[in-house]
């Protein structure tokens, strides 16, 4: 469980396709407080990680998580270049405050930025995403002042249609996370929110 707080964005330094599956290695500031199993948000996607490498001469401390296809499938993680950098986010404790909303690391598809627009400081992201109304139905969809997460990112929906959204970031979000490196056409992660899947699948019984 995670809040989509950002704690700091991770380098990717190495990348090895195993199988189906893809091993990402990557450095950040906490790689002596992880131990292995631990779960890790990774541009919103629940990652466990599976193997840790101190830090050896004028190399950084390394951790090391796994993808599987079906987690490729559904998530930006198998465009990820070595030097890219990923929006980590240690899962939530118990005794602290939910600062952003409820997010499980459980990645519903992609979506694309269509625009970006300057908000005299701040600015706008507008992303689509393919619109299934069958998903929709079962309450993968965005409203105005819901939440949604991208790239494991607590954020509010402003002026949400049938297949796109936007959402407006504030300076420190934008020097804090990956969003400094969005742009028109990046891919990023998506997750609805978890209370509007539940409150659909009420109505459907």
């Amino acid at each position: 469980m995670f809040s989509g707080i950002i704690e700091e964005f991770a380098t990717v330094v190495a990348i090895r396709k195993d199988r189906e599956n893809i091993d990402f290695t990557l450095t950040c500031s906490f790689v002596n407080e992880l131990t292995i199993d631990q779960s890790v948000a990774h541009n919103g996607v629940c990652l466990t990680v599976v193997s840790i490498t101190p830090a050896a001469g004028d190399c950084s401390a390394t951790y090391t998580v796994t993808a599987m296809k079906e987690t490729l499938d559904r998530s930006n993680l198998g465009l990820l270049k070595v030097g890219d950098k990923v929006n980590i986010e240690r899962s939530m404790l118990m005794n602290g405050r939910l600062d952003g909303h409820i997010v499980q690391g459980h990645v519903d598809q992609t979506a694309t930025c269509i625009e970006t627009k300057d908000a005299d400081g701040s600015t706008y992201f507008t992303f689509q995403y393919d619109f299934d109304a069958e998903m929709a139905r079962h309450g993968y969809f965005t409203v105005d002042k819901g939440s949604v997460t991208v790239n494991g990112v607590s954020l509010t929906v402003c002026r949400p249609t049938r297949d796109t959204f936007q959402v407006a970031i504030i300076p420190y979000t934008f020097e804090h996370t990956n969003f400094c490196d969005i742009h028109v056409g990046s891919v990023v992660n998506i997750e609805f929110d978890i209370i509007g899947k539940y409150i659909a699948r009420m109505q459907q019984l």
